[in-house]
């Protein structure tokens, strides 16, 4: 684990607490939103995964103690104000009580939209983050019938042997020079490729960063 945070820096609030915001490192997705006072942090930094401070039970708890959907700790930082944390983890499992990946699932009405009209340019390649957040959801939540569960299931193999397969269609549909066949075949090798960096843990940004380290 990485850390910059300074704790004699931190502007705890009138309760000793300060606002965490947990976010999958790998995916970027927020998880969820706890708070921590300064013996839950030290225990944080100690152990490398996330403790919090109950304001309902006014006790310490440890993220995943009683289901082990524990979360490590990759990077703590706090804000300008120094009165919110960002912690960024590797989950193991859902974040949610409710079992889902994510506590922040429910969208606003109108938000969407609203986005939309006012975005002066589209991001074209949303629908990777998209994709990126999904899969991420799926290994955490592992819905039953869900064939990215099913591949997270069955392991690195499997997940292996798919991009194989669909890397072979790539080039079968080329060769045949086919804009159907290959458009098809290559959104097949993205999403498994995904899939494979979601199993290693390595974030599409980290393979972006090296693409743009090679400009």
């Amino acid at each position: 684990m990485t850390t910059t945070v300074n704790i004699e820096a931190l502007r705890f609030d009138e309760n000793g607490l300060i606002p965490a915001i947990v976010q999958d490192a790998v995916s970027k997705e927020v998880l969820t939103l706890a708070y921590m006072n300064k013996e839950s942090l030290a225990k944080s930094l100690e152990t490398a995964e996330t403790w919090f401070w109950s304001r309902s039970r006014q006790e310490l708890w440890h993220k995943g103690a009683t289901s082990g959907n524990t979360q490590r700790i990759v990077s703590m930082k706090y804000d300008c104000d120094g009165d919110t944390l960002v912690v960024q983890v590797v989950p193991q499992g859902p974040a949610c009580h409710t079992g889902a990946y994510s506590c922040f699932r429910g969208a606003i009405a109108g938000s969407g939209d609203s986005l939309k009209v006012n975005a002066a340019v589209p991001d074209r390649f949303a629908i990777l983050s998209e994709l990126e957040g999904l899969i991420a959801s799926r290994e955490a939540e592992r819905p039953e019938g869900a064939y990215t569960a099913y591949l997270f299931e069955k392991g690195v193999d499997k997940i292996l042997k798919k991009v194989g397969e669909e890397a072979a269609e790539v080039i079968i549909a080329a060769k045949n020079r086919s804009h159907d066949e290959l458009r098809y075949e290559a959104a097949d090798l993205l999403y498994h490729l995904l899939v494979l960096l979601r199993e290693q843990k390595l974030p599409l940004d980290g393979v972006l960063a090296e693409l743009q380290k090679r400009r």
